[in-house]
């Protein structure tokens, strides 16, 4: 899938992943290719993908047409 993760001033990182795993209110949550679309606001934690991992304080990430883009304060 093409991931995107922006925060208010620049584009952190955008590329392509298998899987990627976001800080929900609720918990973990593990988006693969082609997953169902989406939209859910995230919670103070760790975006993690490809053995990257990028902290945030909370964010909303978006997911369509095989396309996540996470909105996120760093």
């Amino acid at each position: 899938m093409q991931l995107s993760i922006l925060d208010p001033k620049k584009a952190i990182w955008q590329g392509m992943s298998k899987e990627v795993k976001l800080p929900t209110a609720d918990g973990e949550m593990c988006v693969l290719d082609f997953h169902q679309s989406f939209v859910v606001r995230l919670a103070r934690g760790s975006i993690i993908f490809s053995e990257t991992r990028i902290p945030i304080k909370d964010g909303i990430a978006f997911m369509r047409s095989n396309s996540l883009t996470v909105f996120a304060q760093t």
